[in-house]
């Protein structure tokens, strides 16, 4: 797969087909990816914690918000969530600013996950409270984002919007293709 492909085939996946895991080794390998990421200052104050363990995945859920413009949906259902989850975090004792680094890092995961065979979809409306009780995080560490992670199970697709003035917002079609409008790039472009 070329470079622009795989852009365009990372999507934010929302509904993945359980039965199908990926594996520790796997996530180390992302883990590993996002470590050689650019870092402001090259101050590197990220830290991750890969979520596998079936109960701890459950948990994690359950502290996710998963689709702001599709407010009838709750999320995915049992069978269709999530196998695993990367947990960036900031080190505050390295750095009190995380920049830019969280995004850079959690685009570079979905990369690798899509090249792998997976997909994702990364997570901001997070109970981070909940969430650090979960994982035991002392307050060292600040979450930033959430990535889920799998083998998609659903068919999402770009649509270039014809006028710039549409809405950006994401939806499903009846068949539940989940549509992500794009602005077009002679909109984008000044």
């Amino acid at each position: 797969m070329d470079f622009r492909d795989l852009v365009v085939s990372t999507r934010s996946y929302r509904r993945f087909d359980q039965s199908k895991k990926i594996s520790w080794e796997q996530l180390k390998e992302l883990v590993r990816l996002a470590g050689l990421t650019p870092s402001a200052a090259n101050l590197q104050p990220l830290v991750y914690r890969i979520v596998l363990d079936e109960k701890i995945c459950d948990d994690v859920y359950d502290t996710l918000s998963w689709a702001s413009a599709l407010p009838d949906w709750k999320g995915p259902l049992k069978g269709e969530r999530p196998t695993a989850y990367i947990v960036i975090a900031q080190d505050m004792n390295i750095s009190k600013r995380v920049w830019l680094d969280s995004g850079i890092s959690a685009v570079t995961i979905m990369y690798g996950a899509v090249d792998m065979g997976f997909g994702g979809c990364i997570i901001a409306s997070i109970d981070k409270e909940r969430l650090n009780e979960i994982l035991q995080l002392t307050t060292r560490y600040a979450i930033q984002l959430v990535l889920a992670l799998g083998v998609p199970n659903e068919k999402v697709t770009i649509d270039v919007l014809k006028n710039p003035h549409d809405s950006t917002a994401y939806y499903r079609t009846e068949q539940g293709e989940h549509i992500v409008p794009k602005r077009n790039l002679r909109d984008i472009l000044i």
